[in-house]
């Protein structure tokens, strides 16, 4: 469970934790974009020190991005004096600025070796690392950083490597740890001003943890200073949909298809509203942006799944199979598979594929669900009921299920539980089923006649 008081903090002043920074900090920017921090001068070193006149010539050049020059003054400095932290950071910059990935990583790692505790070596070589998406490497790099004295580059850089943190931690090295990710993003807020960027991350990161009204409300107050914002736009349809409120994500994600027409992600969700709400019109926009992307394994699995609930069970399942070639044992395109050819009536090939479903994921309570069905209606009473005892472990019983149970121990001529299992079914129907609710009576009556 995330803290609440990290949404209690969006939205109140921050004067609490102190003088705010004299320098305002860049806006953190998404996830996959950090930018390393503003250019090295002698202000902004970690550790004092004497500054040699090319060192100091190459950082003028740097403040106008006048990067040959600088990388010049620096080569020639660092041949004599290879162990220099701040021309080696330096020059790790001007690497940086010129996307010379490989040669700023192995500047910035010499500056490190040379100066363990230089702030801004960690925090520009895990920013680095993070844009190039390495970051199980990144992660460790920021972590220290943000363990170290900035000096006299001031909190607003080091708030900078809290926001880089959460966004590692709220997107996740092995699946992401939100409530961690919340943590990072409260040390940036207590060193600087909270940005819409912030607003925007704390909603991903809401999101993420399932907290979809804290997400919603964070989302909203992105959308308030930036009504055209689509990161913001897109989070919202998705909160609102896990919200089943299909109407509300409608209206977002038409406004944002004005805005941005055809884009495949918007549309998906669109579609994905639309039926969730039973509209005609889902089927052919889904349609029409599979044809834009036909080779797009989620639009054609969403392609498949909205042609089923339209009743095409052949047209769904010429998708399903066709997805199945790259995937044989997602269970997931299994049992939708499955489902389509019980809807065909080939009960005796949908009982081949729900058991391999299951085999494929025995946490898969709708492979199991299905094998039971398919079990029943094949003459297989005791796969039935091992299916049945699989699935219970997922999910409730319900009406149908107490339905299979007793049949199934009726076939198999196990009386006593068949008849508590009818006598279970008839007290869950309650008239909803009158076929099987006479059979179950009509069974119960046989079944306590005496041999």
């Amino acid at each position: 469970m995330l803290r609440p008081v990290l949404f209690l903090l969006l939205s109140a002043s921050l004067g609490a934790y102190g003088q705010q920074p004299a320098q305002a900090p860049a806006q953190s920017p998404a996830a996959g974009t950090e930018t390393a921090p503003d250019p090295p001068s002698a202000a902004t070193q970690t550790t004092p020190q004497s500054v040699s006149q090319q060192v100091a010539e190459a950082e003028a050049a740097i403040a106008k991005s006048d990067w040959k020059t600088a990388e010049t003054k620096l080569e020639l400095w660092l041949a004599s004096n290879p162990a220099d932290a701040r021309a080696l950071f330096d020059a790790g910059y001007v690497a940086d600025a010129q996307d010379r990935l490989a040669d700023a990583e192995s500047f910035y790692r010499r500056a490190i070796d040379a100066d363990p505790k230089s702030f801004e070596a960690h925090l520009s070589l895990g920013l680095l690392l993070a844009r190039q998406g390495k970051t199980e490497d990144a992660r460790p790099e920021l972590a220290l950083a943000t363990s170290l004295d900035p000096g006299d580059s001031g909190p607003a850089l080091k708030a900078r490597a809290w926001r880089a943190l959460a966004r590692i931690d709220q997107a996740g090295v092995k699946g992401g740890d939100p409530t961690e990710a919340s943590n990072d993003l409260l040390e940036a807020l207590k060193l600087s001003p909270e940005t819409p960027a912030d607003t925007l991350l704390a909603a991903n990161i809401a999101d993420r943890a399932g907290e979809f009204d804290a997400a919603e409300t964070a989302y909203r107050r992105v959308l308030a200073q930036d009504p055209k914002s689509l990161p913001a736009q897109s989070g919202l349809a998705h909160v609102l949909m896990a919200l089943k409120k299909y109407p509300d994500a409608e209206t977002i994600l038409r406004a944002a298809l004005q805005q941005s027409p055809d884009d495949p992600g918007f549309t998906a969700q669109l579609a994905t509203a639309l039926a969730a709400q039973d509209k005609a019109e889902a089927l052919p926009l889904i349609q029409k942006l599979h044809d834009a992307h036909p080779k797009d394994a989620d639009i054609t699995r969403m392609l498949a799944a909205v042609l089923a609930d339209a009743g095409d069970y052949s047209g769904s399942d010429h998708y399903y199979l066709f997805l199945l070639i790259a995937t044989p044992q997602d269970a997931a395109l299994l049992v939708g598979h499955a489902q389509n050819l019980v809807h065909l009536l080939r009960y005796a090939d949908a009982y081949v594929i729900f058991d391999r479903a299951a085999q494929a994921d025995p946490s898969n309570a709708d492979a199991w669900n299905g094998l039971a069905y398919t079990a029943s209606r094949t003459n297989h009473p005791d796969v039935t009921i091992h299916a049945l005892t699989m699935r219970s472990k997922y999910l409730p019983e319900v009406p149908s299920t107490y339905f299979l149970w007793a049949t199934a121990y009726d076939n198999l001529h196990q009386k006593t539980q068949a008849a508590a299992y009818y006598q279970h079914f008839l007290d869950a129907s309650a008239g909803k089923f009158p076929d099987q609710e006479w059979q179950a009576r009509q069974r119960l009556i046989l079944l306590s006649k005496k041999p």
